[in-house]
């Protein structure tokens, strides 16, 4: 069932309407500023779609784990002052998520102004496992979109896609409680997902790094079936060259992954998608920014300065040209997860290199969020050189390791003419 759109709220009209809008504005902050507005800038083209086409806006969003209690730490504050500088109007905020600051505030918005509610995970029963718990919150939000003069038609868009594969109250539960519609961000995510499972454009070239392999086996497993070529690199690799047979030193090492690993790299053998390990590797003294390096060759990691101490931080630069050749061939790539530690400069020219083949190649290049998506920025790259850069990690690799999300099926459910969404 096709959900729902953004373009068919706005047609039905939602002027002096409430309407909430999940967005994701989970963004990274130090001593109290947002420090990669990535999310922020993604989420308020529908935000303020909404606004200009008169409606009164209450925007819900999360910050990172709060354990289900107010803490400051973990407040929307500063998302709300930075949402205020790009929108250039006034983002207020709700002290609380559906307690008395924001039921005045909600009501007493006039006609295009924007709420933000305080952290919804700030309520135990936002990410509670009892469905009674959520679906009660639920309706509380959504009786915020009823407004102080008794306008009725308020309406749902799940915009969050960063959060969709959480069954969460303000992704899940609420689009059973008001009409409920896609945003345009989902919507892109989506479409750009489907392509990469679907009928991709080949060569079809998918670049794994991060810390643990074991965070990607479902993803591997489900992309070996489609992909033509899979470049490991990150601390996930130095299972895989164990696997082989190499000595990795003190790199970060999943001993019980051995075994799957070493199917995988069977499979690739046997005629199966193709996997490139690194051929080189940075190893260092220790991990710090100012630790000691040399490159070394993979049969040989612990025949350098440090001996078995050493641990491996980056791909090497015969690597970096061999995976830069790779991305640039190929006509679809998907990217998820550092080559190194990119937080050190000079551990960081591994995945610098991934990121310009990226922006070097004709074809479909799509970075897969989270942690690849802040390396990017870190590392001086605009979105705009990339084809897509995912605002849901997690999301992401979930939809590609073939999975249900709770929060896009939410939006699919047909209504039934009850308020309640039908099977």
């Amino acid at each position: 069932m096709t959900a729902q759109t953004l373009d068919d709220l706005l047609e039905s009209g939602v002027a002096g309407r409430h309407v909430l809008v999940r967005s994701d504005l989970n963004v990274p902050l130090e001593d109290g500023a947002v420090t990669d507005d990535g999310r922020i800038r993604a989420s308020l083209p529908v935000i303020t779609a909404l606004a200009d086409a008169g409606a009164r806006v209450v925007v819900m969003a999360h910050l990172g784990r709060p354990k289900g209690e107010a803490d400051p730490r973990y407040s929307l504050r500063p998302v709300a002052e930075r949402m205020t500088q790009l929108a250039g109007r006034e983002v207020r905020l709700a002290a609380d998520v559906t307690g008395d600051s924001a039921r005045a505030e909600a009501a007493a918005l006039a006609d295009g102004g924007i709420l933000l509610l305080e952290n919804v995970r700030f309520d135990p029963r936002e990410t509670s496992k009892d469905d009674a718990e959520r679906a009660a919150l639920a309706a509380e939000m959504a009786a915020l979109a009823g407004g102080s003069d008794g306008v009725a038609g308020g309406a749902y868009v799940g915009d969050a896609f960063g959060a969709v594969h959480r069954k969460h109250a303000s992704v899940y539960d609420i689009a059973a409680e008001l009409s409920s519609y896609q945003g345009r961000l989902v919507a892109r995510e989506l479409d750009v997902l489907s392509r990469l499972t679907g009928a991709p454009d080949r060569p079809y070239v998918v670049v794994l790094g991060g810390s643990k392999v074991s965070d990607k086996l479902a993803v591997i497993d489900n992309l070996m079936e489609r992909a033509d070529t899979l470049l490991i690199g990150g601390g996930m690799l130095f299972t895989f060259l164990k696997a082989q047979g190499h000595e990795v030193g003190a790199s970060l090492l999943e001993e019980d992954q051995i075994p799957v690993v070493t199917e995988y790299l069977k499979r690739s053998e046997d005629g199966g998608c193709r996997i490139v390990l690194p051929t080189d590797i940075v190893m260092a003294s220790a991990f710090a920014a100012d630790a000691d390096s040399e490159v070394l060759p993979v049969e040989s990691l612990t025949g350098g300065a440090h001996g078995a101490a050493a641990l491996g931080l980056d791909i090497g630069p015969e690597t970096r040209v061999a995976f830069g050749d790779e991305i640039r061939q190929a006509h679809t790539v998907f990217w998820n997860g550092p080559m190194g530690v990119f937080e050190f400069e000079a551990f960081a020219h591994g995945t610098r290199t991934v990121a310009r083949a990226l922006t070097e190649s004709s074809g479909l290049t799509v970075v897969g969020g989270g942690d690849s998506a802040a390396a990017v920025r870190t590392l001086g790259f605009s979105d705009g050189q990339f084809g897509h850069i995912s605002t849901g990690g997690g999301a992401s690799l979930e939809y590609l390791e073939g999975k249900h999300l709770p929060g896009v099926e939410a939006l699919q459910r047909a209504d039934d003419g009850t308020g309640q969404a039908g099977a």
